[in-house]
């Protein structure tokens, strides 16, 4: 084939895989970044010497014995940089003298809920088999059909055969709400710390995937974090030979007589062969075409997608909290109120006794994720002028609440820093900044096609691209589009 040259919109995980396995396949390849680091939803930045981790809590296929593995390890995410650290317990529920620990191992976490709870026996001896049901139930990567590959990667037979338990289980989860499965338990401090695992709006199914996912042995978090894997990623993007533009905003992809021609960047037309959108698919079918796309799946998407947001507060302490748990649940006796929603536990994310510097010695990074539908509350703080003055708000009166359990903040709070759905709108061009897509009761798993049915050269990848989203789905996605590139193109996937 004649070089192609090929344009990648973003420079997110999904970008960046795109464009290290469109590099092994011999296309020129420039990946055109509106920020000015790469990870896009996937991040951590600093403040004033803490780092605040604001895109992974664990990877999937973070295991070896994982398929996903290879994956990670091919796109260069995963190196001698970044080893895994496996989070044992996962949470732990802390009510005054009272702990609750949330174990990877079903074992143990079946004994530690049963210490606690013994009124709930029947619900937690449900709850453990469930999770033992999914425990071989995985992210399963396969070639797309009629691909040419110099290493073909499809399911064994065995591998899909140790997944048939879940199936008795399946469709009762799916249909069931994530809220109304943890209300089968009686004590309180336990229904707590089930219901932190995961946004409230999702279904039994993503809950149980969860916790099977950890017990498996897999889920664990590369130190260094979002931004580490970012940076390994476009690393090995850049020593094959890629390109990767930052500070490039990309207002249009161009197409001419069916076939793509190429980007409108900053006011000026860049021609290219092809381009893979890794911009939020559900945002850029309505944004970054000369008219809103429609092919037959893009009104199923408009229709379907219900995105997962979340407000994001960090702080960075002058103390050093290593005696307080990894992962803490504190559930409120007031609910806490921020972007319009109410919760009733905050879940605290504690980096003091992470190898990875997240502070200053002595200090400690501290974060928690408020799950819910706020955009619109962001978006009309922004229009009538209170946006700034709400997010300095939300963070006194979450230090202050959060001191109640956590005394050592009281005058230590070096710094703070809030996120809204407009931060990730805006750094990102994310849907309603959301970072995942909902998987409500009732609601099987589908995709969205990565490739254009009615454009020659146009190529879609990112998590938007596969219900409910994720890294998993993210870097996957990227790896799919490529190999549709390089089927049209007669050329070995490499």
């Amino acid at each position: 084939m004649d070089t192609k040259n090929i344009f990648i919109i973003g420079a997110g995980v999904a970008g960046l895989a795109a464009g290290v396995y469109a590099r092994r396949a011999g296309f020129n390849v420039t990946i055109l970044e509106k920020h000015i680091i790469p990870g896009g939803l996937s991040t951590s930045w600093s403040r004033k010497g803490y780092l605040f981790e604001g895109g992974m809590h664990w990877l999937t296929g973070s295991s070896e014995k994982m398929p996903l593995n290879r994956i990670w390890k091919e796109v260069g995410a995963l190196k001698e940089n970044n080893p895994i650290f496996y989070k044992d317990p996962i949470y732990t529920l802390v009510n005054g003298d009272t702990c609750v620990h949330l174990y990877r191992a079903v074992d143990k976490l079946k004994a530690e809920l049963l210490r606690v709870a013994p009124e709930d026996k029947k619900a937690i001896r449900r709850l453990c088999s469930d999770i033992k049901k999914f425990q071989a139930v995985h992210f399963v990567v396969q070639d797309i059909p009629g691909l040419k590959a110099e290493r073909p990667m499809r399911p064994s037979l065995k591998e899909l055969i140790s997944m048939a338990p879940a199936v008795t289980r399946l469709s009762a989860l799916t249909k069931q709400s994530y809220t109304d499965y943890t209300a089968q338990f009686k004590n309180a401090n336990v229904r707590a710390l089930l219901n932190a695992v995961i946004g409230s709006r999702y279904n039994a199914l993503s809950f149980i995937y969860t916790l099977a996912s950890f017990s498996s042995g897999d889920c664990g978090y590369p130190e260094g974090g979002s931004l580490r894997m970012a940076k390994n990623m476009a690393e090995t993007f850049e020593a094959l030979g890629g390109t990767i533009e930052y500070r490039q905003n990309v207002e249009k992809v161009v197409i001419e007589g069916g076939k793509v021609r190429g980007v409108l960047v900053n006011g000026s037309l860049r021609t290219c062969d092809a381009v893979i959108v890794t911009q939020d698919t559900r945002q850029a079918i309505d944004t970054l075409f000369e008219k809103p796309l429609e092919e037959s799946w893009t009104q199923n998407m408009r229709k379907s997608i219900i995105s997962e947001q979340n407000m994001f507060v960090a702080l960075g302490v002058k103390a050093d909290l290593k005696q307080y748990p990894r992962s803490m649940i504190f559930p409120l006796e007031e609910p806490f109120e921020a972007g319009g929603l109410t919760f009733q536990h905050l879940g605290i994310n504690n980096y003091a006794s992470y190898t990875d510097k997240h502070s200053p010695d002595g200090c400690t990074a501290l974060t928690c994720l408020l799950l819910g539908d706020s955009y619109h509350f962001w978006k009309d703080a922004k229009a009538d002028g209170t946006y700034k003055q709400k997010k300095e708000e939300l963070a006194e009166r979450f230090i202050t609440r959060l001191e109640q359990f956590i005394p050592e903040l009281k005058g230590n709070v070096e710094v703070y820093d809030v996120a809204t759905p407009l931060t990730y709108e805006r750094y990102c061009s994310t849907f309603e900044g959301s970072w995942m897509s909902v998987s409500k009761p009732g609601a099987f798993i589908f995709s969205f096609p990565s490739k254009s049915e009615k454009t020659d050269g146009l190529y879609f990848a990112g998590q938007r691209t596969m219900m409910p989203g994720g890294l998993p789905i993210t870097v996957n996605s990227g790896r799919k589009a490529v190999q549709y590139l390089c089927k049209d193109n007669g050329v070995i996937f490499k």
